[in-house]
């Protein structure tokens, strides 16, 4: 297939389409891939969950690392995407697969990072958690993360081969190469876990290795499909040399999606050593609320994926009307998912803690604090989207501010506060708080980068 071919097959779908078919058509697959990996995590720590609650604990107090190693793949990603989906509309090949090649060198560099982390980082990091808590807590977790952060290339492949076939179009085999990782994962995790069909009993340890190899089956089959169906982007090591320019467009949108998981990374981390004062069970909790909310949040996520290449390219084609259309319709369909996760977070939170082997301590804890955070449903839909439309606008900025906002000036004081006001009970309000400032900011930047993009937009549509 030719280069002409491909772009004017981008054209149809990306520029002519209908925008509510197309918005499907980008988001359904993310969203149900997404919706499989919610769905391994969930399955992971209630797997861990069976062998204890130190082994719960454990897990669930590597999240600010993980988070932190997740966001350098996807803001990473989300940089790559956004350049290549703009400079697919403005029809630019020439620079298409430069800035695809200089996106996996970025990968390969994220790797090296964490892989010193998970060498010399990962003990100290959990010393820092536990304080008086158990110590098998500590022995648990640097077991865990220890294994994600050395063997994380498979991740991090699965994140950059992903986001070439989406910025393309190509997102049923993104949801293919995700969805054969986690049900990799989920297969393989009672297996290595408790010891099935001949396999040694690994415990904690177990539940890692099925992880990165589930990442290394997605990020290989990420890789194959770029090569054999991806013909807009051609991926050859012969003669490259990163390119500065390339790589500091990149991260003109990629570096504020980084730090706003990184703020995410240091709230769950603050977090952690807020709840550890009152029981290691209450920051069980917080880690079963993540893996719980994940459910819901992650199928809006894959709408939000889906939305800025559509942004992008429009904005890039010049086609207003287009572009609001689809920020318009992922606003309805945020709303309705995360309408779904706050009646569910009210109705049946001791059914969903029951998953996770619940002892009557953490169900005393755990019932209203889901009910209490719940109640944020209800305002993070609207900065989701935005946060969308800002990074494939290029102001990638506003999306840091916001979640700066949010998760550092607001949450962690307030959570603070609150802890020593009215002990651990009144700490989970700090979530709700924290969203409505975070939609009252979002809302603000929307209206300027209306006033200062959008507007000025031609309308070719």
């Amino acid at each position: 297939m030719s280069n002409k071919a491909d772009v004017g097959t981008q054209e149809n779908k990306m520029g002519v389409m209908p925008v509510n078919k197309l918005l499907l058509n980008m988001s359904l697959p993310m969203m149900v891939s997404m919706l499989v990996q919610a769905l391994y995590n969930i399955v992971d720590s209630i797997f861990v969950a069976k062998l204890s609650e130190n082994a719960l604990t454990a897990v669930s107090l590597a999240f600010p690392l993980q988070t932190l190693l997740i966001a350098f793949g996807t803001g990473t990603g989300v940089g790559v995407n956004s350049l290549l989906s703009k400079q697919l509309g403005e029809k630019n090949m020439k620079q298409v697969s430069k800035t695809a090649m200089n996106g996996i060198f970025l990968a390969v560099m994220n790797y090296v990072l964490f892989l010193i982390v998970g060498i010399v980082g990962v003990r100290p990091f959990y010393a820092s958690q536990i304080k008086d808590a158990d110590p098998e807590i500590l022995t648990l977790g640097v077991q865990y993360l220890t294994i994600v952060c050395v063997c994380s290339f498979g991740l991090y492949a699965q994140f950059i081969f992903e986001k070439l076939l989406q910025s393309t179009g190509k997102t049923l085999y993104t949801m293919i190469s995700q969805a054969a990782g986690a049900v990799t994962n989920i297969i393989l995790d009672p297996i290595l876990i408790f010891g099935l069909l001949g396999m040694p009993k690994l415990g904690v340890a177990g539940a890692a290795i099925a992880t990165v190899i589930g990442q290394i089956v997605g990020g290989t089959l990420g890789l194959i499909f770029n090569i054999r169906v991806n013909k807009e982007i051609v991926l050859s090591v012969k003669g490259f040399k990163p390119d500065l320019n390339t790589i500091g467009n990149i991260y003109k949108v990629g570096v504020p999606s980084i730090m706003m998981q990184a703020i995410g990374s240091v709230m769950t981390y603050g977090m952690n050593m807020i709840l550890i004062t009152f029981s290691s069970t209450a920051t069980a909790v917080f880690g079963v609320y993540f893996k719980l909310q994940s459910f819901f949040f992650m199928p809006v996520f894959g709408l939000n994926n889906g939305l800025i290449p559509i942004v992008a390219y429009n904005y890039g084609a010049g086609k207003r009307s287009r572009l609001i259309k689809a920020v318009k319709c992922s606003l309805v369909y945020a709303f309705v998912l995360l309408f779904i996760g706050f009646v569910v977070f009210q109705v049946i939170p001791a059914g969903l803690l029951g998953l996770f082997e619940a002892s009557e301590e953490m169900i005393a804890i755990g019932v209203p604090a889901l009910r209490i955070i719940g109640v944020h449903f209800l305002f993070a839909w609207f900065s989701v989207i935005a946060i969308a439309v800002f990074q494939a606008l290029g102001s990638g900025v506003y999306s840091l501010v916001i979640s700066v906002a949010r998760q550092l000036v607001v949450l962690l004081p307030v959570a603070f506060i609150l802890a020593r006001l009215g002990g651990l009970h009144a700490v989970w309000w700090a979530f709700p708080v924290a969203e409505t400032v975070s939609i009252c900011v979002s809302s603000l930047f929307m209206v300027l980068i209306n006033k200062k993009v959008i507007r000025n937009i031609p309308d070719n549509a």
